[in-house]
């Protein structure tokens, strides 16, 4: 591919997360006080009062979950997806600066705004680090981004992922090797592990569950070997007492219990790094929660983090937004140069 001679900024977007134990209450305020995440008739007026209680109500027992995971890594994760994407940019000829926005806490929107103007880049490409959209996700970024951007450099948005070819074999290639830890693998249940949203919000026209259902039904066809394993999807990280999507994690594994099923491999679909909610909600308290329950065993498949095969999909998006088409189909045939190997490609051995 030609070199491209424009200077390039991406700007990874993800949700953030605190960098000490004091931070948690300041980043659960400022992610209650998002008007995309809290609103209500009247919201402005009241909005930060609630945020300041649901945050000083909610900071111990969240700063206990930081804790056992020493401390919160999805800001080490996305700025290691950054370096690695840049590299296989520069691989590919771009001269790129790609740069983290996280939503909640540092490095947040404007400072990597600040970043772009001293790189000073030619273009912007905008990349959600969400495989599918939500408007309390990509469309909280994205509003943040239009109220803090106001230089002229062009700026093309990279669209939700959560079809994306390279995308859905990274996730296999995690299930692959998740999968292999067990001595039968064929027999595991699989429990896909979505982050939860009220209904009222997908009442309103949000396509998240769709494209969440979609991902998995995908996955699972593309699975190969494993395509025939019990499956199901469920919902995680629910606050408050309005009604959220289900069936939740919780209710999943006491349905698989009472199944008698001993084993099972949980896949948290629509994160791409792990962090509190992967490391803490399921490795930790769900491992738990199913040992009570008499499952044996449980494993979770790690995040993408920077899986070879899930930066191959960033950059062939971004290839996309800057050159079209046929920047993505450069990238999408490497595939089989590259590609990390299957962590277990066959049964029966």
């Amino acid at each position: 591919m030609s070199r491209n001679s424009k200077r390039v900024g991406v700007v990874l977007f993800q949700l953030g997360g605190p960098d000490s134990l004091e931070a948690v209450e300041p980043f659960l305020f400022n992610l209650f006080c998002d008007p995309d995440i809290i609103d209500f008739p009247f919201a402005r007026l009241g909005r930060r009062a609630l945020a300041r209680l649901i945050s000083k109500t909610r900071a111990k027992k969240a700063a206990q979950h930081y804790a056992a995971i020493g401390g919160s890594p999805i800001r080490r994760f996305t700025e290691q997806q950054a370096a690695a994407l840049e590299a296989r940019l520069l691989r590919d000829g771009v001269d790129a600066r790609c740069v983290v926005a996280m939503r909640y806490w540092h490095p947040f929107t404007a400072e990597a705004i600040a970043q772009l103007q001293e790189a000073e880049v030619d273009q912007v490409v905008l990349l959600p680090l969400y495989p599918q959209y939500s408007g309390t996700t990509i469309g909280s970024s994205l509003n943040e981004w239009k109220r803090l951007w106001t230089d002229s450099v062009p700026t093309t948005c990279v669209p939700p992922f959560y079809l994306d070819p390279l995308y859905i074999a990274a996730v296999v290639e995690r299930i692959d090797e998740a999968l292999a830890r067990f001595p039968h693998p064929t027999e595991v249940p699989l429990v896909f592990s979505a982050h939860s949203v009220p209904v009222s919000v997908i009442e309103k026209g949000d396509p998240y569950q769709r494209q969440i259902e979609e991902t998995v039904e995908l996955v699972m066809e593309q699975g190969g070997w494993f395509s025939s394993n019990d499956h199901r999807l469920c919902y995680q990280s629910k606050v408050g007492a309005s009604r959220w999507l289900e069936p939740s994690l919780h209710r999943t594994l006491h349905e698989l219990a009472a199944e008698k099923r001993r084993e099972v491999c949980i896949v948290p679909i629509s994160f791409v790094s792990d962090h509190v909610e992967t490391l803490a909600e399921i490795d930790i308290h769900a491992r738990q929660e199913a040992r009570l329950l008499g499952i044996e065993r449980l494993e979770m498949t790690r995040g993408l983090n920077d899986s070879p095969t899930f930066i191959r999909a960033l950059a062939a998006l971004v290839l996309e937004a800057i050159n079209g088409p046929e920047g993505k189909a450069h990238e999408e045939n490497e595939e089989d140069q590259d590609r990390e190997p299957a962590a277990h490609s066959m049964v029966a051995d």
